[in-house]
């Protein structure tokens, strides 16, 4: 159904509709970003109103900082526990034989955090390439109303070790030769030219950077073809013998620089779950700027 990389095409999706087997999530979140001194860099905001103003029919929502991140942590989006992802895809009627394809608003980050997500829990599921603008501007059907949801089933994780790494492990890398970090947020951040929501502005020591926003098609929403994403992050000295750890600021829009990289072939990639949202506040750890 799709190449590596779990990319599917509105017309493939459009083509598989009511499938007994298929099941189709909206993942939007809206962040309300808050004045500058309030303490909080935004707030989170599930996109539940824009889902029941129009979805893909048949499509339920997930909530990802309500029902799919860590509740015990002051931090937003943090990976949870295995058991508590197993119950929250069951109850949303994800069984191990389902077929996924996971699509947002706006932006695609939504949709790869999960992919990701669900990566390391050792599923494969695909993301609509353009997302629910593509889906709306071709003029496809859009069904109205809160979600149905989908009957529950029993999700059970063949977890992968490695795809979500600490602070402490990112420090690490940081300083070996054999991996290489990468920053998927926009240059001015990454040169800490422009005050951080998240704490001191800057980088992590030694990190590249490969703004996520520059591998997607801007006015399509759609990914760039992975030969025009491959000279993107090799003019960044990112390499398939490297192991490469990407962060951003949420750990959210490093995600499309992940699936892009998974797109390209690369194995050995994993994602600083905390990003700066967590290093910029540790003055333990140390901070790059030009």
């Amino acid at each position: 159904m799709a190449e590596r990389g779990g990319l599917i095409s509105t017309q493939e999706l459009a083509g598989l509709l009511g499938q007994t087997d298929l099941r189709v999530y909206d993942c939007t979140t809206y962040l309300d970003y808050q004045p500058e001194g309030s303490g909080v860099p935004y707030l989170v905001v599930p996109g539940k109103r824009t889902f029941a103003e129009g979805h893909i029919p048949g499509a339920d929502f997930l909530d990802l900082q309500g029902e799919f991140s860590d509740q015990t942590t002051e931090l937003r989006f943090m990976m949870p526990g295995i058991a508590q992802l197993e119950a929250a895809f069951g109850r949303h009627g994800v069984g191990n034989d389902s077929r996924l394809v996971l699509y947002s608003i706006g932006t695609a980050m939504w949709a790869t955090r999960f992919w990701w997500m669900l990566q390391s829990l050792g599923f494969d599921a695909l993301v609509l390439d353009g997302g629910l603008d593509k889906w709306k501007a071709e003029g496809r059907a859009i069904e109205t109303g809160p979600a149905k949801g989908y009957p529950p089933a029993t999700f059970a994780a063949k977890p992968k070790p490695g795809l979500f790494i600490d602070r402490r492990e990112t420090q690490k890398a940081s300083t070996n030769r054999s991996t290489v970090v990468v920053n998927a947020l926009g240059p001015q951040f990454h040169k800490g030219l422009e005050p951080s929501r998240y704490g001191r502005p800057g980088r992590i020591p030694g990190s590249v950077n490969v703004p996520a926003a520059t591998l997607i098609d801007a006015q399509a929403k759609t990914f760039l073809p992975p030969d025009e994403v491959a000279p993107k992050f090799a003019a960044q000295g990112v390499t398939k013998d490297k192991r490469v750890v990407a962060y951003c600021g949420g750990g959210i829009s490093a995600t499309i620089d992940l699936f892009q990289l998974y797109r390209l072939g690369y194995d050995d990639i994993t994602l600083y779950d905390g990003s700066m949202g967590e290093w910029a506040k540790d003055e333990s750890l140390p901070i790059e700027t030009d």
